[in-house]
């Protein structure tokens, strides 16, 4: 599923102004996250990196992480997270509060979000919400208060985090007053597959057709071309060599011909058109390549990144540990990990924070289970002994 959402306020009148970029993330009694910390800000500039741009414009001490690559083993949270920040776009641009409302775990404690984002250039904002429990005559409530300062021009993301931090917290439940402090958004997410998975409501761009096209004949070389259908909106014509099928709303007609993988080429070529057309400000980009050869999942990656234009921010979640030989900073990648029994069962590791040295080598600290994220083996060889 690609979900393709903007804000409806119009506040900001031109495009080069606007961004979306996520600074630090807390998340505690939602879904599986308790007490969870994720931070986007790296503390100095990295000589000759492959990734251009991972600063502000005009603001060349506030760094972000423009690539995060999400690792870890099944269930550790990585499309759950996803869906956090989605629920906060959500709550942002449209006001919805069932989502949220929803994914409290413990019922009976108050859940909390802080996250502090950049939506225009000079301008950090921290949005911190609050789910209380609800009473027994009465609904959950959900709380939220927006403070915002200005970036100055030799400001770091923690010199800026620290001014916000003397503004006073005020959580309210008038949340249409805090949200309108928040400029226009932009962000594109893509999923392999998710609940009630509704169709794909594209905003085409002008080089999605010639995207669609060379994706997917790259993932099934049966195919001889993708042409737009201009009698139908957002339609188009696979034609392969033993016959034609139809693409209507990313959906396909007679899906069982298409394998898998190419099949998740659609929703790739409409996140990688995205980026390209500089439509979006924000990608999440969740397992799209599970049924997509390494090599190939690489190259996307690879042109993604090589795309992002300005101040984008995208997020890669992957268990390829092939992407792991690609030259990229080291910040890029953070591992989530699970421990049921900890105050923070899913935790996110930073390997940037145990390799300090350019030769340091990523993929020996994974193979070396550095970072503790080795799924647990140990169960499915008992199976020998049952």
């Amino acid at each position: 599923m690609i979900m393709y959402i903007t804000s409806k306020n119009a506040k900001i009148k031109t495009k080069e102004a606007e961004c979306m970029i996520i600074m630090d993330l807390k998340v505690d009694n939602f879904m599986m996250f308790k007490n969870f910390h994720m931070n986007m800000s790296y503390p100095k500039k990295i000589v000759d990196s492959s990734i251009e741009g991972e600063f502000l414009t005009n603001r060349k001490n506030f760094r972000y992480k423009k690539v995060n690559i999400l690792m870890g083993a099944n269930a550790t949270g990585k499309t759950s997270l996803g869906k956090i920040i989605m629920y906060v776009f959500n709550l942002i641009s449209r006001g919805k509060t069932a989502e949220l409302i929803n994914a409290v775990a413990n019922k009976n404690a108050i859940a909390t979000i802080t996250m502090d984002f950049v939506d225009f250039l000079e301008q950090l904002n921290r949005i911190d919400i609050q789910v209380l429990p609800a009473n027994e005559d009465e609904e959950a409530e959900l709380l939220v208060c927006v403070r915002s300062v200005t970036i100055g021009l030799k400001d770091n993301y923690e010199i800026c985090a620290k001014k916000i931090e003397k503004l006073p917290l005020v959580m309210t439940s008038d949340l249409d007053a805090e949200i309108d402090k928040v400029m226009p958004l932009g962000w594109m997410f893509g999923y392999s597959d998710l609940e009630n998975n509704p169709k794909m409501r594209c905003q085409e761009h002008d080089s999605y057709p010639k995207i669609l096209d060379y994706t997917l004949r790259a993932l099934d070389p049966s195919i001889k071309s993708v042409e737009k259908l201009n009698e139908v909106k957002n339609s188009y014509v696979v034609r392969m060599q033993s016959q034609d099928l139809i693409i209507q709303d990313g959906e396909v007609i007679k899906e069982n011909i298409l394998s898998s993988g190419t099949k998740e080429g659609i929703r790739v070529a409409a996140v990688l058109s995205g980026i390209c057309e500089g439509g979006y400000h924000f990608y999440y980009c969740d397992e799209l390549f599970s049924y997509v050869h390494s090599d190939v999942e690489k190259a996307f990656l690879s042109v993604m990144i090589s795309k992002l234009k300005g101040e984008q921010q995208l997020f890669f979640t992957t268990h390829n540990t092939d992407v792991l030989d690609m030259q990229l900073p080291k910040h890029t990648f953070c591992f989530l990990k699970k421990d049921i029994y900890d105050e923070e069962p899913i935790k996110c590791v930073e390997a940037s924070k145990f390799l300090k040295r350019n030769t340091d080598s990523l993929r020996h600290a994974v193979e070396n289970d550095l970072f503790s994220i080795a799924p647990n083996l140990e169960l499915i060889y008992e199976i020998e002994n049952i």
